[in-house]
């Protein structure tokens, strides 16, 4: 007999691989077979039946090129992160999609803010050119992203001029809706890359048009765009409104939500505060391991998730670091060619942090008591740093850090 891997499985069923193991270990697959630490599955078995449903199709549900498309119709752009899924419930979720464009987005989506950029965009590719606006736009969203940690940086920057002048052709024809996502897309994709927004986006005036889950990560983007300018209270107070405002938990825009609050405390010298944040944001994320934005997040939380999960969690640490050094990687290949901006790239994660908290004043017992390290340790990361950047003066660090 011919066995496949759980990972191949998990892609012939496009469910995740923790679905896939789990469901190898619940005895749910006819001849699955465990040796040593890893299952191997029959080539021909079939996806379980999932229990709440009363029949499975026949067949596979068909893909983009086959669903028929409505002009007048309006999907719903990147609808896992406008779901209010119970958290552990992600891929529950995802597989539950009508729609199976919808459905297609939302696994590309489940992909990436689990860390799996390959994965993501390839789901994704598929729709780049999907002639409805709400699924390009997802698509080109996802693929952008994905492919900055892939190294594929030409293809992140056409996905970014897509999107762009999706919005630069806009007119009054356009339904709200339509022009809101293409808004909340391209400002989505400038803010969290640290570059200059187009002269047609406005964020703030079309929010209303948005769907509540991609109104809260709007205000997310929002939050981001005060705390880069130097407005940490005010970042604070979007973060604080969008959570007094949602009616349901929606677990992506809520897990962006709290990093940026850590953005904030940590830039107000509120450890505490900003660990509770982090905390919380880790609270949503573990249970569907989506663990992507602490990654992305990483050399704007101050040290916090070593500071919290590096002893408590130190394997989803190692793989968050992972996800730092590839998306950052692929973050500054686009930022500093653009911008003009020199943000180091060739430290450590833990000297970068180091380096961060320095250039933001605080001492070297203050980085200390945080890291739970010695101020000596501390001070050779940070003159590791200086040497590495070529510069000599402790005041200097700044150019060379994350605003």
């Amino acid at each position: 007999m011919e066995y496949m891997t759980v990972r191949e499985a998990a892609r012939k069923w496009r469910v995740s691989e923790r679905l896939a193991q789990q469901l190898c270990m619940d005895g749910r697959i006819p001849g699955a077979r465990k040796f040593g630490g890893a299952w191997a599955i029959p080539t021909d078995a079939r996806k379980p039946l999932d229990p709440r449903k009363v029949e499975e199709p026949e067949t596979e549900p068909p893909r983009q090129q086959d669903a028929p498309v409505s002009d007048a119709s309006y999907l719903t752009p990147m609808p896992l992160m406008n779901a209010a899924f119970v958290p552990g419930q992600a891929m529950e979720y995802v597989e539950g999609i009508e729609d199976p464009r919808l459905r297609d987005i939302a696994l590309a989506e489940y992909y990436y803010f689990s860390g799996n950029p390959e994965e993501a965009a390839r789901e994704a590719a598929a729709y780049l050119s999907h002639p409805d606006l709400s699924l390009r736009l997802s698509a080109c969203l996802l693929y952008a992203y994905a492919n900055l940690s892939i190294g594929q940086i030409q293809r992140t920057r056409r996905a970014l001029d897509e999107v762009r002048g999706t919005l630069a052709a806009a007119d009054e024809t356009m339904p709200p809706q339509l022009r809101a996502a293409a808004v909340f897309t391209v400002t989505t994709a400038a803010v969290l890359l640290h570059l200059p927004l187009p002269e047609e986006a406005g964020l703030q005036e079309q929010i209303r048009f948005l769907p509540p889950g991609l109104r809260m990560f709007a205000l997310y983007v929002q939050a981001h765009q005060a705390y880069l300018s130097g407005d940490y209270g005010r970042s604070l107070g979007i973060v604080e409104t969008a959570f007094a405002m949602q009616a349901e938990t929606y677990p992506i825009p809520s897990i962006y939500l709290h990093l940026a609050a850590v953005m904030d405390y940590m830039s107000l010298k509120k450890p505490e505060e900003a660990q509770a944040h982090l905390l919380s944001a880790w609270e949503l994320a573990r249970p569907d391991d989506l663990i992507e934005g602490l990654g992305e997040h990483h050399g704007l939380l101050g040290g916090m998730l070593e500071a919290v999960l590096k002893k408590e969690w130190p394997e989803d640490f190692k793989r968050i670091i992972a996800i730092t050094y590839r998306f950052s990687a692929g973050w500054r290949r686009i930022h500093n060619p653009e911008t003009g901006e020199e943000v180091a790239d060739n430290l450590t994660t833990t000297e970068f942090v180091a380096a961060m908290l320095a250039a933001r004043n605080w001492t070297n017992q203050e980085i200390a008591d945080h890291l739970g390290i010695s101020p000596n340790t501390v001070k050779q990361y940070i003159s590791t740093a200086l040497k590495k950047l070529n510069i000599k003066q402790r005041k200097d660090l700044k150019q060379y850090m994350l605003r």
